[in-house]
């Protein structure tokens, strides 16, 4: 059973915004790809 993921994805300007006010968030690769993600915490706030 595959889940759809793709209503939790945000447009790149929020997820600008977001990095701007040193929130953390995933960073998803295309699922044609690795389908991997990582984890971004501006530096700020680490």
């Amino acid at each position: 059973m595959q889940q759809d993921f793709h209503a939790a994805i945000s447009p790149i300007e929020e997820i600008i915004e977001d990095a701007r006010n040193g929130r953390m968030f995933i960073l998803v690769d295309h699922e044609d790809r690795e389908n991997e993600g990582d984890l971004v915490i501006p530096a700020r706030m680490a």
